[in-house]
């Protein structure tokens, strides 16, 4: 078996992973406060995996409801170093049709400041470099996995991150594509730095599912619509998932690993001992 421990967090419409063997629940505590369900741990492919649904079973958080921090700090307390998030996304561009896949590997802000996107704080202060917000080692294995599984793919791209739960309005569409971007979605930024500021590798299998409102001959997104594809899609990156942990190593050769070594600036000796104890899991080597 594989020492590698991946993590899987499942967006729209992928709630569990099939051909998981050891299955075992897991039900983890945060100082954050509760992660968004009980935590599935398993063996695929003789790869360790850790699968959670983001929006709880049933599909019953906004995305301003998940708690992120007590995601991923989960993730990390089980042993974690790469996730792989799986989510829906409206497409920006033609050549990304409703089906296809996405690899970003840039965000663009558009959320309202109200999620906690960061485990710092409390009398501690830290920066994480986010130049590259996800990690790019991960990013290739993905790229490569999904035209295994005969996905029509595409690497790389910008990814809006609007606060929801509303959809776009037409102007807003209009902007996005004017700043060139590819796909939007609603949660992966907040993950993404959270997962940055926990030094774990952070990929995501982008599935298109509309064109948003403002491709002038397709009809405006519905929830109907991306019901309709999002089976398709999940299916697809289940297929994904599956060649990604037959070909990823143990060894992680990337600087996810070590992000924080320096970005913690506060003097230690003013962080006090609740605040270590809170970031032991984290950051506990850096403090």
């Amino acid at each position: 078996m594989s020492e590698a421990t991946i993590g899987v967090i499942g967006g729209s419409g992928l709630y569990h992973m099939e051909g998981l063997e050891n299955i075992e629940r897991i039900r983890v505590e945060t100082p954050f406060g509760d992660p968004s369900d009980e935590y599935i741990t398993g063996v695929l492919n003789g790869v360790k995996l850790v699968f959670l649904p983001r929006h709880g079973r049933g599909h019953h958080l906004l995305p301003s409801e998940v708690n992120y921090r007590a995601n991923i700090y989960g993730m990390k307390k089980l042993g974690v170093e790469r996730i792989i998030s799986v989510s829906a996304v409206g497409s920006l561009k033609d050549a990304i049709a409703p089906g296809h896949i996405v690899i970003p590997d840039q965000f663009y802000d558009r959320t309202k400041g109200v999620r906690k996107d960061t485990f710092f704080g409390e009398g501690i202060v830290a920066h994480a470099g986010f130049a590259d917000p996800v990690c790019d080692e991960l990013s290739v294995i993905l790229f490569a996995a999904a035209q295994k599984a005969g996905a029509t793919t595409h690497k790389g791209g910008t990814y809006i991150c609007m606060e929801g739960p509303a959809f776009s309005t037409r102007a807003e569409s209009y902007s996005y594509l004017a700043l060139g971007a590819s796909v939007i979605g609603m949660t992966n930024l907040t993950e993404a730095k959270l997962a940055r500021e926990a030094e774990i590798c952070y990929g995501i299998i982008a599935l298109s599912t509309d064109y948003d409102c403002w491709h002038d001959s397709h009809e405006d997104v519905t929830v109907e619509a991306i019901i309709a594809i999002m089976h398709q899609n999940v299916a697809m990156a289940k297929k994904i998932i599956n060649h990604v942990v037959a070909a990823i190593g143990s060894e992680r050769s990337c600087a996810c690993g070590s992000a924080m070594q320096y970005a913690v600036i506060t003097d230690r000796a003013y962080i006090s001992d609740a605040t270590r104890k809170k970031l032991d899991v984290i950051a506990g080597r850096y403090l």
